[in-house]
């Protein structure tokens, strides 16, 4: 049983800039761990429960693709690291312009910055999904957003654990 400041130390950024979640969850079901894929469903449940502004909230608080256009200030640790490990820091100027361009068209769309688990893809099939995605109408893109949120959430438990 872990108590509530290791936990939220641990799990606390799991979701983008969004520590509510890590306190729900340990509200919920205190500091149990079971597994891995247990915890990850307790995240994404508190997170698929949550109020829709909340939840908005927490899209919006991810950071553009291609570490080269976001905001420094809104890169966290886990997602410098992920969109390194896809390559997203070694774009050429066509894949850097081309992401420039869809995050332009994507965020004037929907509102809200394009999410993508990116762990175990390359740059050329986020680009691919990119593109895809962005003929999506407003519902269905939200739903694809939260869903890639809880993904990244589950992948990041997943590494908390495995460490």
């Amino acid at each position: 049983m872990m108590d509530y400041a290791t936990f939220l130390a641990k799990f606390a950024a799991v979701f983008e800039h969004s520590p509510w979640v890590a306190d729900a969850v340990f509200e919920t079901g205190g500091g149990r761990l079971n597994d891995t894929e247990s915890l990850a469903d307790r995240f994404e449940s508190v997170f698929m429960a949550a109020d829709p502004v909340r939840q908005l909230a927490t899209i919006k608080a991810h950071p553009q693709l291609a570490c080269a256009l976001a905001d420094p200030g809104k890169l966290t640790p886990d997602s410098v690291n992920e969109q390194s490990g896809a390559g997203l820091d070694r774009c050429s100027a066509e894949e850097l312009d081309e992401f420039s361009r869809l995050n332009a068209a994507y965020n004037k769309k929907f509102g809200f910055p394009f999410i993508i688990a990116v762990k175990g893809r390359t740059r050329q099939q986020i680009l691919q999904v990119f593109r895809e995605r962005l003929e999506n109408d407003a519902p269905a893109e939200y739903q694809a957003a939260l869903q890639q949120a809880c993904r990244i959430a589950r992948l990041r438990i997943g590494d908390i654990l495995d460490n």
